[in-house]
């Protein structure tokens, strides 16, 4: 009788510590692809929506590179504060630029391009090869890493980015280009030295057109 009785109580007890702490639950199968759905962060598709929505319609606050080459000319100090945007603490910034020139060469992923009149020197670098980092995602400052509390959705949103760039801008830009031609484009300049990376500055294009 009381062997009985303790296997009862011990029933009784495992069967309250698992109502309890349930080992699992049974939840209905379109709720639970619902949820994970709702989780799931579709990074292409945000980016074509913010490249064509805000990217390209943001272009009239880039800042001119006449006036920006000018600016880096006369003192490199005062043009990253006037026009840069800076990068987390790091010694990085970008700028965000747009103006127009005449190509002077091409060689592997690079476009040689003069900007002032007559210009026999090499300005302005358009890159033209596979596009890595943050440059296209950071250099406007129209998206914020605050938004995204998930890290890894902020960082695929550059990879994105960078995806719409080689596969929509540099395939016809590389099919249009020429010596002597003129061209004009927008796009961002990462800049990590002061005396290698401002002369000339090299830019990942949003947009760019051979005349």
């Amino acid at each position: 009788m009381w062997r009985a009785f303790a296997i009862t109580a011990l029933i009784g007890t495992v069967g309250g510590l698992c109502w309890l702490f349930p080992l699992f639950h049974v939840v209905l199968l379109n709720r639970a692809l619902g949820e994970k759905s709702a989780r799931v962060f579709d990074a292409a598709q945000f980016a074509d929506d913010f490249w064509s929505e805000k990217l390209l319609k943001s272009i009239d606050r880039a800042a001119p590179v006449e006036k920006l080459l000018a600016a880096i000319q006369n003192d490199p100090v005062a043009a990253k504060t006037n026009y840069a945007r800076c990068l987390g603490m790091g010694d990085s910034y970008i700028y965000f630029l747009r103006g127009s020139g005449t190509i002077l060469s091409i060689s592997g992923d690079e476009i040689s391009v003069g900007v002032s009149e007559n210009a026999t020197n090499t300005e302005i670098v358009l890159e033209t090869g596979l596009i890595f980092g943050n440059t296209l995602r950071d250099g406007t400052g129209l998206l914020s890493p605050s938004d995204y509390p998930d890290s890894q959705d902020f960082n695929d949103i550059a990879a994105a980015l960078n995806k719409i760039a080689m596969t929509r801008v540099l395939p016809k830009l590389r099919a249009q280009v020429k010596i002597g031609a003129g061209i004009s484009f927008t796009g961002c300049a990462e800049v990590d030295d002061e005396s290698s990376d401002l002369h000339p500055l090299h830019i990942v294009p949003i947009q760019a057109e051979v005349q």
